[in-house]
Protein backbone atom coordinates (compact mmCIF):
# COMPACT_ATOMS: atom_id res chain seq x y z
CA UNK A 1 0.00 0.00 0.00
CA UNK A 2 1.12 3.21 -0.77
CA UNK A 3 1.25 6.31 1.33
CA UNK A 4 -1.12 8.96 -0.83
CA UNK A 5 -0.59 11.87 1.85
CA UNK A 6 1.09 13.04 5.10
CA UNK A 7 0.29 16.41 7.28
CA UNK A 8 1.13 17.42 11.12
CA UNK A 9 -0.54 20.26 13.31
CA UNK A 10 -0.39 21.01 16.91
CA UNK A 11 -2.76 20.23 19.71
CA UNK A 12 -2.94 21.88 22.94
CA UNK A 13 -3.92 20.45 26.22
CA UNK A 14 -4.79 21.43 29.50
CA UNK A 15 -3.72 18.76 32.47
CA UNK A 16 -7.01 18.03 34.68
CA UNK A 17 -4.43 18.30 37.59
CA UNK A 18 -0.95 20.42 37.13
CA UNK A 19 1.74 18.62 38.65
CA UNK A 20 5.34 19.83 39.92
CA UNK A 21 8.58 17.42 39.72
CA UNK A 22 12.00 18.61 41.03
CA UNK A 23 12.92 20.78 38.81
CA UNK A 24 10.01 22.22 37.47
CA UNK A 25 5.56 22.52 37.34
CA UNK A 26 3.46 21.69 34.36
CA UNK A 27 -0.19 23.13 34.07
CA UNK A 28 -0.28 22.47 29.85
CA UNK A 29 1.27 20.50 27.15
CA UNK A 30 1.46 21.11 23.30
CA UNK A 31 1.78 17.78 21.63
CA UNK A 32 2.48 18.07 17.87
CA UNK A 33 0.15 14.93 15.86
CA UNK A 34 0.84 13.84 13.03
CA UNK A 35 -1.70 11.45 9.98
CA UNK A 36 -0.43 9.36 7.47
CA UNK A 37 -3.03 8.40 4.98
CA UNK A 38 -2.84 5.52 3.11
CA UNK A 39 -3.99 5.35 -0.49
CA UNK A 40 -6.56 2.34 0.30
CA UNK A 41 -8.32 5.46 3.15
CA UNK A 42 -6.49 4.02 6.35
CA UNK A 43 -4.94 6.92 8.45
CA UNK A 44 -2.08 6.25 11.14
CA UNK A 45 -1.50 8.21 13.78
CA UNK A 46 1.60 9.72 15.87
CA UNK A 47 2.21 12.06 18.32
CA UNK A 48 5.04 13.79 19.60
CA UNK A 49 5.63 15.19 23.09
CA UNK A 50 9.04 16.79 23.37
CA UNK A 51 10.43 17.38 26.75
CA UNK A 52 13.56 19.68 26.55
CA UNK A 53 14.71 19.18 30.15
CA UNK A 54 15.55 15.60 28.96
CA UNK A 55 16.35 15.23 25.85
CA UNK A 56 16.96 19.33 24.37
CA UNK A 57 14.47 19.20 21.92
CA UNK A 58 11.67 22.17 21.98
CA UNK A 59 8.71 22.09 20.84
CA UNK A 60 9.58 24.73 17.82
CA UNK A 61 12.48 22.34 16.64
CA UNK A 62 9.53 19.20 16.94
CA UNK A 63 7.52 21.21 14.76
CA UNK A 64 9.61 22.17 12.24
CA UNK A 65 11.33 18.40 11.63
CA UNK A 66 7.06 17.78 11.16
CA UNK A 67 6.10 20.41 8.77
CA UNK A 68 4.77 19.27 5.80
CA UNK A 69 8.03 19.82 3.27
CA UNK A 70 9.95 17.68 6.18
CA UNK A 71 7.30 14.78 5.91
CA UNK A 72 6.93 15.00 1.67
CA UNK A 73 9.33 12.30 1.06
CA UNK A 74 6.92 9.45 2.25
CA UNK A 75 4.56 10.02 -0.01
CA UNK A 76 4.56 7.33 -2.54
CA UNK A 77 6.32 5.50 -0.28
CA UNK A 78 4.98 1.64 0.25
CA UNK A 79 4.28 1.25 3.83
CA UNK A 80 5.62 -2.38 3.46
CA UNK A 81 8.51 -1.23 3.49
CA UNK A 82 8.43 -0.34 7.12
CA UNK A 83 12.23 -0.86 8.63
CA UNK A 84 13.64 1.03 5.65
CA UNK A 85 11.40 4.21 6.18
CA UNK A 86 11.67 4.46 9.92
CA UNK A 87 15.83 4.19 8.99
CA UNK A 88 15.62 6.86 6.53
CA UNK A 89 13.58 9.39 9.07
CA UNK A 90 15.55 8.24 11.78
CA UNK A 91 18.92 9.37 9.69
CA UNK A 92 16.89 13.21 9.09
CA UNK A 93 15.73 13.65 12.58
CA UNK A 94 18.69 12.55 15.21
CA UNK A 95 18.15 15.76 17.32
CA UNK A 96 14.25 15.39 17.44
CA UNK A 97 13.41 12.39 19.15
CA UNK A 98 10.28 13.02 20.18
CA UNK A 99 9.52 14.12 15.87
CA UNK A 100 11.18 10.76 15.34
CA UNK A 101 9.19 9.22 17.54
CA UNK A 102 5.73 10.66 16.07
CA UNK A 103 6.44 9.35 12.29
CA UNK A 104 8.05 6.24 13.29
CA UNK A 105 4.76 5.31 15.66
CA UNK A 106 2.57 6.44 12.74
CA UNK A 107 4.35 4.05 10.20
CA UNK A 108 3.60 1.40 12.40
CA UNK A 109 0.07 1.95 12.93
CA UNK A 110 -0.89 2.44 9.41
CA UNK A 111 1.42 -0.88 9.12
CA UNK A 112 -0.57 -2.67 11.29
CA UNK A 113 -3.68 -1.81 10.15
CA UNK A 114 -2.95 -2.91 6.40
CA UNK A 115 -1.92 -6.06 7.82
CA UNK A 116 -5.24 -6.34 9.87
CA UNK A 117 -3.40 -7.32 13.11
CA UNK A 118 -2.37 -5.55 16.46
CA UNK A 119 0.67 -3.74 16.27
CA UNK A 120 1.41 -6.26 19.15
CA UNK A 121 1.02 -9.23 17.41
CA UNK A 122 2.80 -9.02 14.88
CA UNK A 123 5.93 -7.13 17.15
CA UNK A 124 6.10 -10.63 19.10
CA UNK A 125 3.18 -10.35 22.23
CA UNK A 126 5.25 -11.49 25.32
CA UNK A 127 2.13 -9.95 27.46
CA UNK A 128 -1.03 -9.59 27.71
CA UNK A 129 -1.52 -7.31 30.80
CA UNK A 130 0.38 -5.35 33.54
CA UNK A 131 -0.57 -3.02 36.25
CA UNK A 132 0.58 0.60 35.55
CA UNK A 133 1.55 3.49 38.64
CA UNK A 134 -0.28 6.22 38.66
CA UNK A 135 1.96 9.71 39.45
CA UNK A 136 1.64 11.67 42.46
CA UNK A 137 3.54 15.28 41.90
CA UNK A 138 5.43 16.87 44.77
CA UNK A 139 3.14 18.70 47.34
CA UNK A 140 2.64 18.75 51.16
CA UNK A 141 1.43 15.48 52.99
CA UNK A 142 -2.34 16.00 53.60
CA UNK A 143 -2.80 16.97 49.53
CA UNK A 144 -0.28 13.69 48.84
CA UNK A 145 -2.39 11.43 50.87
CA UNK A 146 -5.80 12.72 49.34
CA UNK A 147 -4.80 12.48 45.94
CA UNK A 148 -3.03 8.68 46.69
CA UNK A 149 -7.28 8.49 48.13
CA UNK A 150 -8.84 9.27 45.06
CA UNK A 151 -6.22 6.86 42.64
CA UNK A 152 -6.80 4.07 45.24
CA UNK A 153 -10.74 4.34 45.18
CA UNK A 154 -10.18 4.38 40.98
CA UNK A 155 -8.65 1.12 40.88
CA UNK A 156 -5.07 1.69 40.96
CA UNK A 157 -2.76 -0.16 43.48
CA UNK A 158 0.62 1.60 42.31
CA UNK A 159 1.26 5.10 43.07
CA UNK A 160 4.57 6.55 41.45
CA UNK A 161 5.33 9.64 43.79
CA UNK A 162 7.62 12.47 42.37
CA UNK A 163 10.08 13.16 44.87
CA UNK A 164 13.54 15.34 45.35
CA UNK A 165 13.28 19.18 46.37
CA UNK A 166 12.89 18.84 50.68
CA UNK A 167 14.06 15.32 51.88
CA UNK A 168 12.35 15.89 55.00
CA UNK A 169 9.11 16.32 53.39
CA UNK A 170 10.14 13.33 51.01
CA UNK A 171 10.91 11.07 54.10
CA UNK A 172 7.61 12.70 55.65
CA UNK A 173 5.51 12.09 52.52
CA UNK A 174 6.34 8.16 52.09
CA UNK A 175 5.81 7.33 55.98
CA UNK A 176 2.42 8.57 55.50
CA UNK A 177 1.59 7.27 52.75
CA UNK A 178 2.70 3.75 53.88
CA UNK A 179 1.16 4.37 57.52
CA UNK A 180 -2.05 5.04 55.66
CA UNK A 181 -2.64 2.60 52.93
CA UNK A 182 -0.54 -0.40 54.68
CA UNK A 183 0.21 -3.18 52.29
CA UNK A 184 -2.80 -2.16 50.06
CA UNK A 185 -0.47 -0.32 47.71
CA UNK A 186 2.89 -0.85 45.81
CA UNK A 187 5.24 2.74 45.88
CA UNK A 188 7.57 3.40 43.90
CA UNK A 189 9.29 7.38 43.74
CA UNK A 190 10.78 9.25 41.37
CA UNK A 191 13.22 11.97 42.15
CA UNK A 192 13.94 13.55 38.90
CA UNK A 193 17.78 13.86 39.61
CA UNK A 194 16.99 15.71 43.37
CA UNK A 195 19.68 13.84 45.26
CA UNK A 196 23.55 12.91 45.54
CA UNK A 197 25.40 10.14 45.54
CA UNK A 198 26.31 10.82 48.87
CA UNK A 199 22.81 11.22 50.08
CA UNK A 200 21.54 7.74 49.22
CA UNK A 201 22.52 5.14 51.41
CA UNK A 202 20.73 6.95 54.31
CA UNK A 203 17.78 7.75 51.39
CA UNK A 204 17.34 4.38 50.87
CA UNK A 205 17.17 3.08 54.79
CA UNK A 206 13.82 5.44 54.77
CA UNK A 207 13.02 3.51 51.40
CA UNK A 208 13.72 0.12 53.32
CA UNK A 209 11.58 1.39 55.93
CA UNK A 210 8.48 2.27 53.71
CA UNK A 211 9.13 -0.74 51.60
CA UNK A 212 9.47 1.74 48.33
CA UNK A 213 9.36 -0.71 45.50
CA UNK A 214 12.07 1.27 43.57
CA UNK A 215 13.86 4.76 43.02
CA UNK A 216 13.57 6.24 39.59
CA UNK A 217 16.55 8.84 38.46
CA UNK A 218 17.78 9.57 42.50
CA UNK A 219 20.88 11.67 40.75
CA UNK A 220 22.02 13.89 38.17
CA UNK A 221 23.06 12.14 34.49
CA UNK A 222 26.41 13.34 34.94
CA UNK A 223 26.93 11.52 38.29
CA UNK A 224 24.63 8.39 37.50
CA UNK A 225 27.72 6.59 37.24
CA UNK A 226 28.57 7.09 40.85
CA UNK A 227 25.83 4.84 41.73
CA UNK A 228 28.10 1.66 40.45
CA UNK A 229 29.76 2.13 43.69
CA UNK A 230 26.92 0.64 45.78
CA UNK A 231 25.93 -2.16 47.08
CA UNK A 232 24.21 -4.42 44.39
CA UNK A 233 21.02 -4.64 46.42
CA UNK A 234 20.80 -0.82 45.76
CA UNK A 235 21.56 -0.73 42.23
CA UNK A 236 18.98 -3.19 41.19
CA UNK A 237 16.35 -1.11 42.39
CA UNK A 238 17.30 1.82 41.04
CA UNK A 239 15.48 2.72 37.43
CA UNK A 240 17.55 4.97 34.90
CA UNK A 241 15.09 7.66 33.37
CA UNK A 242 17.10 10.91 32.54
CA UNK A 243 20.62 8.86 32.20
CA UNK A 244 18.50 6.13 30.24
CA UNK A 245 17.49 8.34 26.38
CA UNK A 246 18.95 5.93 23.46
CA UNK A 247 20.50 2.47 22.70
CA UNK A 248 23.91 4.02 23.37
CA UNK A 249 22.80 4.95 26.77
CA UNK A 250 21.38 1.08 27.45
CA UNK A 251 24.56 -0.02 25.99
CA UNK A 252 26.48 2.18 28.78
CA UNK A 253 24.73 1.08 31.76
CA UNK A 254 24.79 -2.72 30.91
CA UNK A 255 28.46 -2.51 31.07
CA UNK A 256 28.75 -4.30 34.75
CA UNK A 257 28.81 -3.00 37.65
CA UNK A 258 25.38 -1.55 36.13
CA UNK A 259 23.97 1.51 38.13
CA UNK A 260 20.45 0.66 37.62
CA UNK A 261 18.64 -3.07 37.77
CA UNK A 262 15.81 -0.91 35.58
CA UNK A 263 15.76 0.74 32.11
CA UNK A 264 13.15 3.61 31.93
CA UNK A 265 12.04 3.49 28.29
CA UNK A 266 9.98 6.46 26.96
CA UNK A 267 9.23 6.95 23.29
CA UNK A 268 9.56 10.03 23.37
CA UNK A 269 13.54 9.71 24.40
CA UNK A 270 14.47 7.23 22.04
CA UNK A 271 12.53 8.09 18.31
CA UNK A 272 10.19 5.75 18.64
CA UNK A 273 8.98 2.06 18.72
CA UNK A 274 11.72 0.42 16.26
CA UNK A 275 14.63 2.22 18.83
CA UNK A 276 12.51 1.36 21.98
CA UNK A 277 12.80 -2.17 21.02
CA UNK A 278 16.52 -2.32 20.41
CA UNK A 279 16.79 -1.00 23.37
CA UNK A 280 14.42 -3.83 24.88
CA UNK A 281 16.72 -6.56 23.65
CA UNK A 282 19.64 -5.02 25.19
CA UNK A 283 17.92 -5.20 28.33
CA UNK A 284 17.12 -8.66 27.57
CA UNK A 285 20.81 -9.62 26.59
CA UNK A 286 22.02 -7.70 29.98
CA UNK A 287 19.10 -9.20 32.59
CA UNK A 288 18.19 -5.64 32.96
CA UNK A 289 14.20 -5.26 33.89
CA UNK A 290 11.79 -2.56 31.69
CA UNK A 291 10.01 0.55 32.85
CA UNK A 292 8.04 1.84 29.88
CA UNK A 293 7.18 5.48 30.86
CA UNK A 294 5.97 8.48 29.29
CA UNK A 295 5.44 12.18 29.08
CA UNK A 296 2.29 14.01 29.05
CA UNK A 297 1.08 12.63 25.51
CA UNK A 298 -1.99 11.49 23.98
CA UNK A 299 -3.33 8.04 23.68
CA UNK A 300 -1.40 7.35 20.62
CA UNK A 301 1.83 7.46 22.54
CA UNK A 302 0.27 6.00 25.06
CA UNK A 303 -1.22 3.15 22.69
CA UNK A 304 2.05 3.02 20.99
CA UNK A 305 4.62 2.38 23.87
CA UNK A 306 1.94 0.06 25.33
CA UNK A 307 2.02 -2.21 22.41
CA UNK A 308 6.07 -1.95 22.74
CA UNK A 309 6.49 -3.25 26.41
CA UNK A 310 3.81 -5.76 25.62
CA UNK A 311 6.20 -7.49 22.41
CA UNK A 312 9.35 -7.77 25.31
CA UNK A 313 9.61 -10.46 27.86
CA UNK A 314 12.18 -7.72 29.57
CA UNK A 315 9.25 -5.75 30.51
CA UNK A 316 8.29 -5.82 34.30
CA UNK A 317 6.94 -1.92 34.95
CA UNK A 318 4.31 0.00 33.57
CA UNK A 319 4.14 3.88 33.78
CA UNK A 320 2.13 4.88 31.23
CA UNK A 321 -0.44 7.35 32.66
CA UNK A 322 0.38 10.21 30.99
CA UNK A 323 -3.02 10.44 28.71
CA UNK A 324 -5.06 10.30 31.92
CA UNK A 325 -3.39 14.11 32.75
CA UNK A 326 -4.74 15.70 29.93
CA UNK A 327 -7.93 17.40 30.28
CA UNK A 328 -9.22 15.98 26.98
CA UNK A 329 -8.16 13.91 23.97
CA UNK A 330 -8.35 14.14 19.91
CA UNK A 331 -8.77 10.39 19.75
CA UNK A 332 -10.29 7.49 21.55
CA UNK A 333 -9.39 3.75 22.50
CA UNK A 334 -5.95 2.64 21.96
CA UNK A 335 -5.99 1.02 25.16
CA UNK A 336 -8.21 -0.74 28.23
CA UNK A 337 -7.59 0.31 32.13
CA UNK A 338 -9.12 -1.57 34.31
CA UNK A 339 -8.50 -1.39 38.46
CA UNK A 340 -5.03 -0.01 37.53
CA UNK A 341 -4.20 -2.66 34.65
CA UNK A 342 -3.75 -1.95 31.00
CA UNK A 343 -4.07 -4.09 27.96
CA UNK A 344 -4.09 -3.39 24.34
CA UNK A 345 -7.51 -3.62 22.35
CA UNK A 346 -8.26 -6.48 19.54
CA UNK A 347 -8.17 -3.80 16.53
CA UNK A 348 -6.03 -3.58 14.02
CA UNK A 349 -2.80 -1.26 14.46
CA UNK A 350 -2.81 1.01 17.45
CA UNK A 351 -6.23 0.49 18.10
CA UNK A 352 -7.26 4.20 18.35
CA UNK A 353 -9.87 6.73 16.16
CA UNK A 354 -10.48 9.96 15.94
CA UNK A 355 -12.77 11.90 17.54
CA UNK A 356 -15.60 12.98 15.73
Amino acid sequence: MKIAKVGSWVESFALSRPYTIAFRSISAVDNVVVEIHGSNGLVGRGVASPERFVTGETIEACQSSLQEDALEWLVGQDVLHLPALIRTWAERNRETPAAQAAVDMALHDLWAQFLGKPLVELLGRAHHQLPTSITIGIKGVEETLAEAEEYVGRGFRILKVKIGRDRALDEERLRRLRQRFQDLVTIRVDANQGYRVDELEEFFRVCDECSIEFVEQPVTPETFDGCRELPESRRKVIAADESMQRERDALRIAVPPSPSGILNIKLMKCGGVAPALRIACIAEAAELSLMWGCMDESIVGIAAALHAAFASPATKYLDLDGSLDLARDWVRGGFELRDGCLRTLDRPGLGVSEIA
